[in-house]
């Protein structure tokens, strides 16, 4: 079955991108959810057209969030939490934590876009993140996660 999404849909593709899923898949979870229409050939007419039309308005897009990305470089993010013995964690830390972080530091990310190697953390120590602030420009960040003063 052929669709276009209408957003980005985790591990399956962007905004306006023509993709072929299993005929369940995208009757029962992606069009019901309003993440996919289907490709019709008047669809993909409209959607060729749109893409005509962005395609000078992605360069400032794309400017826009290179400069973004580019904020990360030297800011040094230290998470504070509870911790235990031998550097465990009271509860863990996730990418909504970071995100939370970034954004005190005026980097402004959503949390759905930042990927932390591993998922969740649950100790102490140095870790990096993937975050993707355009389709074409991801961006690396590492980061602490330190024991709270008591």
């Amino acid at each position: 079955m052929e669709l276009i999404l209408k957003t980005d849909v985790e591990n399956l593709g962007f905004t306006d991108d023509l993709v072929t899923v299993k005929n369940g898949f995208g009757r029962n979870f992606l069009i019901p959810q309003g993440l996919a229409v289907l490709a019709t050939p008047s669809t993909k007419k409209v959607l060729n057209e749109t893409l005509k039309q962005r395609a000078f308005k992605e360069k400032k897009i794309i400017g826009d969030a290179q400069k973004e990305a580019d904020k990360l470089n030297g800011l040094e993010i230290k998470i504070a939490s509870k911790a235990g013995e031998g550097d465990k964690l009271f509860g863990s830390i996730n990418n909504a934590n970071l995100a939370n972080s970034l954004e005190k530091e005026g980097v402004v990310i959503d949390k759905k876009f930042i990927s932390i190697a591993g998922g969740i953390i649950k100790r102490t120590g140095q870790y990096e993140a993937t975050i993707r602030f355009h389709r074409e420009v991801i961006s690396n960040f590492t980061f602490d996660v330190v024991a709270e003063k008591k």
